[in-house]
């Protein structure tokens, strides 16, 4: 992929990211402001414990987008970062903030 486009669409999911984050924390003070019902308690927990783990994915999301970013910035984007061999251009099509080529993700994903 071309470097040009690949800090272009990071910087696009960074932007998205930055607004779904703020988006979900405006809801989660909704969600756990007053003038509930008393029988609400209980789901508004549950809802804002989505929330909390939405907000939770779009930081991690995030977080591996600015790497990334960081990665074009000292060149060694598109190099995967356990092995150091090329991450093929249709995985960085599909997942411009991956830092891994496939055989190393699925070792990573296995230990999990």
């Amino acid at each position: 992929m071309e470097i040009s486009v690949a800090r272009k669409r990071l910087e696009e999911m960074r932007a998205d990211l930055d607004r779904t984050v703020s988006v979900l924390i405006g809801e989660h003070h909704l969600v756990r402001g007053g003038g509930a019902e008393p029988g609400d308690a209980g789901q508004n927990l549950t809802e804002a414990d989505r929330n909390a783990a939405s907000v939770q994915a779009a930081m991690t999301h995030r977080a591996e987008v600015l790497a990334a970013l960081a990665r074009i910035d000292d060149g060694s984007y598109g190099r995967c970062t356990d092995c150091g061999g090329p991450v093929p251009e249709p995985r960085l099509e599909a997942r411009p903030a991956t830092s891994r080529c496939v055989p190393c993700q699925t070792k990573r994903d296995r230990r999990r």
